[in-house]
């Protein structure tokens, strides 16, 4: 015969596990595995009814007023609040990457908010019991580091907008045959086109054009206002996060945006205590593929911060360009430089990796990556600014 022992933390623990919805949240409570969980739903974003059905699921499962509250969620589009919110009512919340939830694998599978709130209340017990790769676990940043991530995400937005925008311009003057630029004379030049006829643009196509154009505008400006706010900063600011984007503009390849971008979504904020954590966080991990006599390569994971992943091989090819006498340089062109397109593309991917180690190494410990050439970070803001007014000033 076996016996079976509740370990203390599972008596007196209460688990608790969200199903986040817009209207309702589904609420799945539990004390040991393999028990039925209790689920209630609540309407979102209702704290006193959520405070409420704790309260009461102490009271079912017969633990004291002040026993201990182990939680999670899926991490998404409710952000970090939650997670703000249960930590200061001494809930001990865990915020879950859902992409690493362990699931069936079967082509159909019922798929349910009872279900999903269940399985994702097993892991967790699973989870506080020991069991450390049942997911992974995001560290949620404060309100301060999260909140001064808006300013580079929103360009990003800004520009992403501008260029639909050109592109919706350009495709209708392609439709009569047509092509000019889209700047800041795209008024006048829009009355002189003529098209293949001798004829000017016709009327219900000018209107269209010129109401796209100050769509255009609009977030030309936005763009505008936002770089110079955050050249402002860099100039005039004191803040410890900023001396780490100075340093890194302080390399050759790397400018504001760049710069900026690697402080304030890893090195500005997060703890990274070795090479391998780093490469994980950005995605740019190897994925192996290995079972019985099929052996493959998956690719990089692609599951780490997309923002940093995409500007950082952005900067490997510009490294390779401004940086060719480095060691990161020299070490590509000797394995890849003579390789096909593709064994270049996959050798770039290998040296965007080397290249943010060696960054945050620089950032962190004052490294400076081995051959690589420095260069006074003042002078990359006022190129910028004599750039952006070259560009917003007319033709001669």
């Amino acid at each position: 015969m076996t016996t079976t022992t509740r370990t203390t933390s599972a008596a007196t623990t209460l688990y608790l596990a969200f199903e986040l919805g817009w209207d309702k949240w589904l609420l799945a409570f539990a004390t040991q595995p393999a028990e039925k969980p209790r689920l209630r739903r609540i309407p979102a974003r209702d704290l006193p009814a959520l405070l409420q059905e704790v309260a009461k699921a102490k009271q079912r499962f017969g633990l004291p007023a002040d026993a201990p509250v182990c939680c999670c969620y899926e991490a998404g589009r409710d952000g970090f609040w939650l997670h703000r919110c249960l930590t200061h009512h001494g809930l001990a919340n865990l915020v879950v990457d859902a992409a690493s939830i362990e699931v069936n694998r079967r082509a159909k599978r019922a798929k349910t908010d009872p279900i999903d709130a269940g399985k994702l209340l097993g892991l967790l017990i699973r989870y506080h019991h020991g069991e450390r790769k049942v997911w992974s676990v995001v560290r949620p940043p404060s309100v301060e580091d999260e909140d001064r991530r808006q300013l580079h995400r929103g360009l990003k937005d800004l520009q992403h907008q501008r260029t639909e925008c050109s592109n919706r311009i350009k495709g209708l003057l392609a439709s009569l045959g047509l092509d000019v630029a889209v700047d800041g004379t795209f008024r006048e030049r829009l009355a002189a086109l003529r098209d293949w006829q001798g004829q000017p643009v016709p009327a219900g196509m000018q209107q269209r054009l010129v109401q796209e154009y100050a769509v255009w505008e609009v977030l030309q400006r936005q763009i505008r206002d936002v770089e110079n706010a955050r050249e402002r900063q860099l100039r005039e600011g004191q803040a410890p996060w900023l001396e780490k984007v100075r340093r890194l503009m302080s390399l050759k390849a790397i400018g504001i945006h760049s710069a900026w971008v690697f402080v304030l979504e890893i090195f500005g904020w997060r703890q990274i205590q070795k090479a391998k954590e780093l490469g994980s966080l950005a995605g740019l991990v190897p994925v192996p593929y290995t079972s019985g006599q099929s052996e493959r390569d998956q690719g990089i994971s692609k599951a780490g911060n997309r923002h940093v992943r995409a500007m950082v091989v952005e900067i490997a090819w510009l490294w390779l360009r401004l940086q060719p006498r480095s060691k990161l340089s020299r070490w590509y062109q000797a394995r890849f430089g003579r390789g096909n397109k593709r064994a270049r593309k996959v050798g770039i991917v290998a040296l965007a990796r080397k290249l943010l180690i060696a960054l945050w190494r620089y950032v962190e410990h004052g490294e400076l990556p081995e051959g690589a050439e420095e260069k006074d970070w003042r002078l990359r803001v006022s190129s910028t600014a004599r750039r952006q007014a070259r560009a917003a000033a007319p033709p001669a």
